[in-house]
């Protein structure tokens, strides 16, 4: 999660390396992609969550029958 913050803030580290933002304003911006990151990560599991899980029916069970063979 703190991974796809930073992804999410990337554009305020980069401005900082230019010297276009201080060091206190692009931590405030990673602190608020913190719980947005979360909410987008909680949602995409969300969405995600019934995705290769089957139902699978029960067997029905089969009475064995002897075979009648013409001898």
């Amino acid at each position: 999660m703190l991974v796809f913050a930073l992804l999410i803030s990337l554009p305020a580290w980069y401005r900082l390396l230019f010297d276009q933002l201080e060091i206190t304003q692009v931590l405030v911006r990673f602190l608020i992609a913190v719980p947005i990151a979360a909410v987008l990560l909680a949602a995409f599991r969300f969405v995600t969550s019934g995705y290769g899980v089957t139902e699978e029916t029960p067997a029905t069970p089969v009475e064995a029958r002897p075979v009648n063979h013409p001898d």
